[in-house]
């Protein structure tokens, strides 16, 4: 195993610095002064940045117009876009684009792929089943009538939802098996509420009622949807990792500034330990981070299957990001509430990317099952 970044996964990342560059934290729509939604739809200048500089295509083929880089460029960019909230819908689009190129069919690839990579079609995935709780491919049943399929069910919190020309839905069939259903916006027998994310960006309820998709419009391959899954989850881990550190810096920065009884407080040792620890959390988010994206890009066999990396990477993230702006909002004190500071805009993200993680004690469960299926020598 090796954490050294490629040449060409370190230009990904350059190229995501320079383009983050220009987007101001603090001007971020707020949820806590913005009524509803904070905005009707995410950034669309900067959407466009990011295709003129090619990084909505860094999975996909050369053919397609793409990078052909993996999972650990995704994230290294990822990481970079949540160090200042960026609103654009980066790794939804970005990881249904890599399953359809590598479970889809000709004609879906062919309809799809080049279009997203140049940011001329936004694709998003339907992860959070009926209830948030319940496993997505669950929420909704497929069924084959001739040569169409049927769909019926609700997804819940689908990101994006309502900007979205594709929604990427899994679905149960009556064998047993998971198909991913290509459903595009406002498509015949589906009805999209609207809902909100503790961050105010605006999600949708998708309700599928006796919808019917061509057979080119839904992937039915083995594996399909727990490859896509696992790579939802990575990238939200590298969000919540760089989300984090930028909040530990704007800590570091505050408390070598704010003085009482005439010192900095980051001197004060109550201070320095607290922010030791959550320094502590983030190496861990991030080693556990590569070692799921590595095992997802490279497909590289392990004792335990890559779920099992992906399990971990989730637990340190879901909890070691709250931990990271639970102790920012405190050793801020008051000025952390302050709404003309960016840091309660962190602390609302991190709440929607925990929340997207799931309790780290479902992740244990988790990993606690694989390690009775694939007992280590």
């Amino acid at each position: 195993m090796d954490f050294t970044f490629t040449e060409e996964q370190q230009a990904a990342a350059e190229a995501a610095r320079g383009v983050f560059a220009g987007v101001a934290p603090d001007a971020v729509p707020s949820p806590a002064l913005t009524p509803g939604a904070v905005a009707d739809t995410y950034d669309r200048a900067l959407w466009a940045t990011l295709a003129d500089a090619d990084l909505l295509s860094l999975l996909l083929d050369t053919r397609y117009g793409g990078a052909g880089l993996d999972a650990i460029a995704l994230c290294l960019v990822l990481r970079e876009s949540a160090r200042v909230l960026a609103r654009v819908p980066l790794l939804e689009s970005s990881a249904a684009a890599a399953a359809v190129q590598a479970y889809g069919g000709e004609e879906a690839k062919a309809d799809l792929l080049a279009r997203a990579g140049r940011g001329e079609m936004v694709l998003t995935v339907a992860a959070h089943g009926r209830t948030g709780h319940d496993p997505a491919e669950q929420a909704v049943t497929a069924r084959q009538d001739g040569g169409t399929w049927v769909l019926d069910g609700v997804q819940t919190a689908v990101p994006w939802a309502h900007d979205a020309d594709v929604t990427l839905v899994p679905a149960h069939t009556g064998t047993g098996r998971t198909v991913l259903a290509l459903v595009p916006r406002g498509h015949e027998g589906t009805v999209l509420a609207e809902q909100f994310s503790t961050s105010g960006e605006r999600l949708g309820e998708l309700r599928l009622e006796s919808a019917r998709l061509a057979a080119r419009d839904v992937i039915d391959a083995d594996g399909a949807w727990e490859w896509l899954r696992d790579l939802l989850a990575t990238g939200t881990c590298a969000l919540a990792l760089g989300l984090g550190e930028r909040v530990l810096r704007m800590t570091g920065d505050y408390t070598g500034k704010r003085e009482q009884f005439g010192f900095p407080i980051a001197t004060f040792q109550a201070v320095a330990v607290q922010a030791a620890d959550r320094y502590i959390d983030l190496r861990a988010m991030e080693a556990t981070l590569w070692q799921a994206a590595w095992r997802i890009s490279s497909g590289a066999p392990g004792p335990l299957p890559a779920a099992g990396d992906v399990a971990v990477a989730k637990i340190w993230a879901a909890e070691g990001v709250r931990r990271v702006v639970q102790t920012a909002q405190h050793l801020h004190g008051g000025f952390g509430a302050d709404v003309d500071y960016p840091l309660h805009r962190y602390h609302a993200w991190a709440k929607y990317l925990e929340l997207s993680l799931g309790p780290a004690s479902a992740h244990e469960e988790t990993l606690g099952d694989l390690l009775a299926t694939h007992p280590l020598a």
